[in-house]
This record gives C-alpha cells, structure tokens and sequence, in this order.
C-alpha cells in the first residue's frame, strides 16, 4: 500500500512561525527527509526515523521519499521557508516526472510556509509592496550568464529585488559581480537591506545604500533585498522603515 508524502516549509527559523497545518503533518509522518539543519529542528519521537543528508542531493533525497512512500510510509520532506521557493517540492517534481509510472498512487501535498523574503521584509518594514522579484544568486544550477540577464532586466524593470543564497564559500565571487551590476545600472543609490538568521536567536539586520553595499555583507544564511527606485527609507519612534509605495509615478510608467 502506498504512502505520502508532505513537502513543508518550517519557516525561517522561529518554531511559532511553523503553520498548524504542517505541525499536523509532522504529527503524523514516519520519516523525515530533508538537510541536516531542518531535520534538526524535528523533535525525536518513537517510531520516526529521521533521514538527514547534504546540501547538493537533492535529486537523490526526492528519490528516497518517493520510495519510502512508496512502500508505505508518510513522509516528512523538510525545507526552511516555503517547499515551492528554490526548495524541494520542485525537485519532487523533477524525480516524478522521470519516474511517473511506478509513483503514479502516491499521494504528494504540499503545504506552504514562511519564506525569508517575507519574514525579512517584515522585519523592516514593506520594501515589497510594490512589485518585485526573487533570484537566486547560486549558478550551481543554472549559468550564470542566465543570472546576469536577469539581474539587468529586474533592474530595467525598476522591480525591487530579493536575493537568495548569495554568497558562499565556494561562490565567492557571484554576490561581488551582483553588486558591480547594481552599482552600474541602478539609478540614484537604492536602499539595500542584508538580512541575516531572521527570526533566530542570531538575527541581523543592516541597512546600506547599494554604494556602501560590500560582498562580505552577505553569506548563505542572508536574504538581500534591494529597493526599487521608489523605495524609500523612513523615521518613525526612534525607528527606520523601509517602503516601497504602492503607488508608481505615471510619468514613469508610459
């Protein structure tokens, strides 16, 4: 008899921001599947078996969900954030569409959670109340030829921006040509905010203008958010806000 399986978002990091709904999945699930970091934040229970692996294997630990369930398991795939935002449920996808036929019965649910782009705006304000973008800054997936384009257009687009993964050990260079980007094409000096660890014990959060912007600002656990020319930085109780209006000038818009 087949199984489940749940792909879920635990959020960026605060246990009180995990969905009733995905607290009823982890209730129910047999096996946990997902990075060594989010199955540590699955409390130990008896009869689960947890399933931690690396970060670069994702392929692989969609296979082993897929095959647990298919022999009868419910299982646990877990992603910090939201499972459809650079996350596992694509790569469910990816495996199940190779292998359809012998995975046809199994039932797959999704259930959302909390991104860090929007835990991290929240935190400063609506820097994304008009439109905007996310990209994900890793080439390790895609060239990055392909990141440039579409750094440019996001720019021409006068989109606010939020990046993800920007900067990593073994990329260390990527967030360096982001900046160099910006600093090229972006009109007037737009606010930029790197938030760090949101809603951890270890959370940052700093404010720049994209001149003072520095690579080493950033590292794998930061999410970027950099405005679009109508954001605007505002004081308010001994506070900075961070905003993009609603609203966009109509002599710009023609």
């Amino acid at each position: 008899m087949n199984g489940k399986i749940f792909v879920v978002g635990l959020g960026p990091g605060d246990p009180s921001q995990i969905t009733p709904q995905v607290s009823n999945a982890i209730n129910l699930a047999t096996d946990v599947i997902g990075y060594f970091s989010y199955v540590d934040r699955i409390a130990p229970k008896k009869g689960l078996q947890l399933h931690p692996s690396d970060n670069r294997v994702e392929a692989e630990r969609a296979k082993h969900a897929l095959t647990l369930a298919e022999a009868g398991s419910v299982v646990l795939v877990v992603c910090s954030g939201d499972p459809g935002v650079f996350a596992m449920a694509s790569a469910i996808f990816e495996v199940l569409e190779n292998n359809a036929p012998n995975w046809n019965n199994i039932d797959i649910e999704i259930l959302p959670g909390i991104t860090a782009m929007i835990a991290s705006a929240a935190r400063v304000g609506a820097p994304l109340g008009h439109d905007f973008c996310a990209i994900n800054l890793s080439d390790n997936l895609k060239p990055w030829s392909i990141i440039d384009k579409r750094i440019r257009l996001a720019v021409e687009a006068d989109f606010a921006i939020a990046f993800y993964n920007p900067r990593s050990k073994s990329r260390p260079k990527g967030f360096e040509k982001t900046l160099r980007l910006l600093k090229s094409h972006c009109e007037g000096d737009r606010p930029i905010i790197f938030a760090r660890a949101v809603s951890t014990e270890e959370e940052t959060i700093k404010y720049v203008s994209i001149s003072k912007a520095k690579a080493d600002m950033a590292d794998m656990r930061t999410l970027v958010i950099v405005g679009s020319s109508q954001t605007r930085i505002i004081h308010q109780n001994n506070r900075e806000w961070m905003y993009t209006p609603r609203h966009y000038p109509e002599k710009d818009s023609q």
